[in-house]
């Protein structure tokens, strides 16, 4: 059974719809490059492109068997064999009354027939066949066209190319295409805190998982990543780190130091460096002190230095501001009603996007994760969606939907 109890979160911060609908507003699809088709893979086609063939480019046999006319065709019945025609040959002679073209599957069905009997449905006979059944008009055959015609649009602007479409963009002839460019985007993790990976921690240290995290988010996205390192809490060091982001990317993204501590500097630097902020804080769990900006060629965001939070961040935020750069239609992110595996109740004081596990069972249903914050990194590991759940107390039965955003490609 469904129950939902209202929140007492104060209504001033901003909803993730709306957060949304400001970033996505101020985004707009890079240009275009033409690149060869084997390096097409995963990228937004910016051009319909069309066939110029016919395709298949002539009636064709469907299996190996006889081409034959189906008026001729009745248990029992015998036709001369007067032909054989692989893949790849052209017949030389046409079908006439009583007559039957050996064929193998991909030839062209020769003129006068417009069947083809599979040769497991005849009995041979010297130079002719015995049919074990009647053959209808049509059957086993492909006419010219039925896949394509020339000058059609086969792939529409705006699709993201996949292997599916690299394939039908090849039977076209297309050995290049024109796509939307691929982002480029900047990372800089914060906190005098912070030590890389390498490094064993210190007292009061921890290790920097931000910044490789967002890196291979981005690379996830499509998106070229250039990991600017760790941003000191310290004006000068920071104010220069972060220049050089805004300066070489269409993106920079900060993890860590956008919150109202004393040491959170991050939003003072931006402002200095022309940086304009269009939102500050937003109405969700993990990840309220996030922030979205725009300079004079770059767009800007600060995620909560807590993993999770910058995961969260990323993936409502960050991965749709890079679709849409590339070109997508529909740049998400997209949730879609799953079942729930089992019962479920929370209880939280602004809408949440928890970790989620998909199962098959039965069919297809989610089961959020065992997952205690937005420092709980590990609880992250196995999950392959977010789910959404509404603000104050939730009670759901196994079965009922929540939400759900794929993270898989």
């Amino acid at each position: 059974m469904r129950t939902f109890a209202r929140s007492s979160e104060p209504a001033h911060m901003l909803e993730v719809a709306a957060a949304l609908e400001i970033v996505l507003g101020r985004v707009a699809p890079l240009p275009t490059e033409v690149v060869p088709l084997l390096q097409a893979a995963g990228r937004v086609l910016a051009e319909p492109v069309a066939s110029d063939i016919d395709s298949p480019p002539y009636t064709k046999a469907l299996m190996d068997g006889y081409a034959i006319r189906s008026a001729d065709t009745g248990p029992g019945n015998t036709l001369t064999v007067i032909e054989e025609v692989a893949a790849g040959r052209m017949p030389t002679r046409g079908v006439g009354p009583g007559d039957a073209t050996r064929i193998m599957t991909g030839a062209p069905i020769p003129d006068g027939a417009d069947a083809v009997i599979p040769h497991e449905e005849t009995e041979p006979a010297g130079d002719s066949i015995r049919l074990c059944r009647a053959v209808k008009a049509g059957e086993s055959i492909l006419p010219r066209g039925r896949e394509m015609h020339a000058d059609e649009v086969v792939v529409p602007a705006g699709i993201r190319l996949s292997p599916q479409a690299i394939g039908l963009l090849a039977a076209v002839g297309r050995t290049s295409v024109t796509v939307h460019c691929v982002p480029r985007l900047s990372i800089l993790a914060t906190g005098d805190e912070l030590v890389e990976a390498a490094e064993r921690p210190g007292p009061g240290q921890i290790r920097n998982c931000n910044g490789l995290m967002l890196s291979a988010l981005a690379g996830r996205a499509g998106a070229a990543a250039e990991y600017l390192g760790i941003g000191p809490d310290e004006r000068d060091g920071l104010r220069r780190l972060i220049a050089r982001g805004l300066d070489s990317a269409d993106v920079l993204v900060l993890a860590g130091g956008v919150s109202a501590g004393k040491f959170d500097l991050v939003p003072e630097v931006l402002k200095e460096l022309a940086v304009t902020a269009h939102f500050h804080k937003v109405r969700l769990k993990p990840g309220k002190p996030l922030l979205f900006g725009s300079g004079e060629s770059t767009l800007v965001f600060g995620l909560p230095g807590n993993p999770v939070s910058s995961f969260v961040g990323f993936e409502l935020f960050v991965r749709p501001a890079l679709r849409k750069m590339m070109g997508d239609a529909i740049p998400g992110p997209t949730f879609v009603p799953v079942p729930l595996a089992a019962p479920f109740a929370a209880k939280n004081d602004r809408p949440t996007y928890a970790p989620a596990r998909l199962e098959m069972a039965h069919g297809f249903h989610v089961r959020p994760g065992n997952w205690f914050g937005s420092a709980d990194l590990r609880g992250l590991l196995t999950a392959d969606a977010l789910v959404s759940i509404p603000a104050g107390s939730v009670e759901l039965a196994a079965g009922e939907a929540l939400p759900t955003l794929f993270l898989s490609p």
